[in-house]
């Protein structure tokens, strides 16, 4: 089974401050829930894994990502990864592009595009759910990725305090996402499920 999403996500920071940290790839994969890079094989090709955590049981899938193309001029990222839970029974891969599109000097968008299949158990949850979960997880992810990219914009790029107003005391930086928790699989679950009802219900008013 095939999911595919288009994203765009508004960023706190530059257009060059975001693309500098998109190449990042042990950074990128930090802020997606559960998943942790655990071998940099080369400068293109990682291995990993992803924690799912259900009730006292949990899960572990591994994988692989690989670096298909980076380019500087349209600030665009591609790769691809797959991987299977440690079981055999499900399985996924993934073909992700990410682009930087500049909004102001502060600000700008990071659009993303990505085919994902699915197999195995994971497939069970039909077409229509996984793209809810497809969706909660991206929107975790770009949470997480705007904290790395606003804590790393350059001072010198906000806005510069009126000459009046007392120099505010030095502020401790605002802290990144922590090393990743397993991924709370009821709740992402139970919040895919309601936003699929939300659809399916809104569809059917419209209709009458």
């Amino acid at each position: 089974m095939k999911v595919q999403l288009e994203k765009t996500f508004p960023m706190p920071a530059s257009a060059d401050t975001t693309w500098q940290l998109l190449q990042d790839i042990e950074a990128v994969a930090s802020c997606m829930p559960g998943a942790r890079i655990t071998d940099r094989l080369d400068p293109t090709h990682y291995k990993g894994t992803v924690a799912v955590k259900f009730g006292p049981a949990s899960l572990s899938f591994r994988g692989q990502v690989e670096v298909l193309g980076l380019d500087a001029a349209s600030k665009t990222l591609r790769l691809t990864g797959k991987g299977t839970d440690t079981t055999g029974t499900s399985g996924a891969s993934m073909d992700l592009t990410g682009q930087v599109q500049a909004v102001d000097a502060n600000a700008c968008n990071l659009v993303g595009t990505s085919e994902v299949t699915v197999s195995g158990k994971a497939a069970a949850f039909g077409g229509r759910l996984m793209n809810s979960v497809a969706d909660q997880l991206l929107k975790q992810f770009a949470d997480n990725f705007a904290i790395k990219v606003k804590t790393a914009q350059p001072p010198s790029a906000n806005p510069p305090q009126e000459a009046s107003s007392p120099a505010p005391a030095a502020a401790s930086p605002e802290p990144g996402p922590a090393d990743p928790a397993p991924l709370n699989g009821p709740a992402l679950l139970w919040a895919a499920i309601k936003d699929w009802l939300r659809s399916l219900f809104g569809s059917r008013t419209q209709r009458r």
